[in-house]
């Protein structure tokens, strides 16, 4: 996963070129990490303290912005856009535009469209380059951003998620999931940038579950409606412990509706992922194991409703956590460093489909 950017002190105003100076210059050592040479921004690296604890999330009213939006999209779909969809079900590359630069009504257009496309990948970006306290201002328009329990940050800045990583020595190293599902709100509208990356490889795969949904039979599709399943955050808690990591909340459990709609499309949507739902509400566990097996190597094995983004420098992927999977390629050599960042707004509660 990614580092998060949260919590973080307001500075006296700096110039563009000022930001990109701070961010880049060499970082002092501290007791918990010994920054590698070569890191390009320095300010990003990976930090955590294991004996910080947090208290547990509360709930909150969220109301998307993608309700808000003109459908018509001016403000961000612009006469020098250019557009490129990467498959019919989702994934659009976009250029010509400036995600820094957008207005509250963009912000609001680009809800929409990331509903409406589920990742959206934006070329030639200066996001990198804005600092933290905008980076952050900007994601805040979506949603409160999740502070992970787990993963790695910038220092004390617990909304934003780092990832850094090596490769690690298995046979399948694809990992589909749908970022900290076991929250009782979870992320909705997410971003994602590069700092560091491989000449080639490291793209991100990501899959539709309304896609996934949809190719399921009415009469399936409806003994799924009103199921519960259980996601748990034990599993990545207990490895964080295992490896010295930090678990700064206690590892909760949630149910949520097997199928969910989407609060701004209507769509409904598979919602379950293999990192972290363990069980069906009321199954047997002979029961729930086949019917989970069976819709994970649905997702898994469903090419046609997957799509890979790539990475060139300045691109910034957003897409919506609630109806879709994704899955890291670690398929570059270790001598290449992948360092990002990640930026990761909460949403509604999950809203249970009904059968029609």
């Amino acid at each position: 996963m990614a580092p998060s950017v949260a919590q973080l002190e307001t500075s006296a105003p700096q110039t563009p070129a000022d930001k990109v100076a701070e961010l880049k210059k060499p970082a002092v050592q501290t007791d918990n990490r010994i920054i590698p040479e070569g890191i390009s921004y320095p300010f990003y690296y990976p930090y955590y303290d294991v004996s910080e604890k947090w208290a547990p999330l509360e709930l909150f009213d969220h109301d998307d912005p993608g309700l808000r939006a003109n459908p018509a999209k001016p403000n961000i779909l612009t006469p020098n856009v250019t557009t490129r969809d990467l498959s019919p079900y989702l994934g659009t590359e976009i250029r010509g535009i400036q995600l820094s630069q957008l207005s509250k009504e963009g912000l609001d257009e680009l809800a929409l469209l990331t509903a409406e496309r589920k990742v959206l990948v934006f070329r030639d970006q200066d996001f990198k380059d804005i600092g933290p306290d905008r980076q952050v201002e900007i994601a805040q328009h979506f949603g409160p951003i999740h502070r992970h329990p787990t993963s790695v940050y910038r220092d004390n800045a617990g909304d934003i998620y780092k990832e850094y990583r090596e490769i690690d020595i298995k046979n399948n190293l694809v990992s589909w999931h749908s970022d900290v599902s076991y929250e009782k709100q979870p992320p909705g509208t997410t971003w994602f940038w590069i700092l560091d990356q491989p000449s080639v490889g490291g793209d991100t795969l990501f899959l539709s579950q309304v896609e996934a949904y949809n190719r399921l039979s009415p009469e399936f599709r409806k003994r799924l409606e009103g199921l519960r399943a259980v996601h748990s955050a034990v599993d990545q808690a207990d490895y964080s412990r295992k490896v010295g990591g930090p678990v700064r909340r206690e590892p909760v459990e949630t149910e949520h509706p097997l199928v969910r709609v989407h609060p701004v499309t209507g769509e409904k949507a598979l919602y379950l992922n293999e990192g972290f739902t363990r069980r069906i509400v009321g199954y047997k566990k002979e029961e729930s194991d086949n019917l989970l097996r069976f819709l994970f190597d649905h997702l898994a094995r469903s090419a046609d409703v997957q799509v890979r983004a790539s990475y060139e420098p300045g691109t910034v992927v957003i897409w919506d956590n609630r109806v879709t999977c994704h899955s890291a390629t670690r398929d570059f050599s270790p001598e290449f460093r992948r360092h990002a960042v990640r930026l990761t707004p909460q949403a509604e509660v999950p809203i249970p489909a009904t059968s029609d």
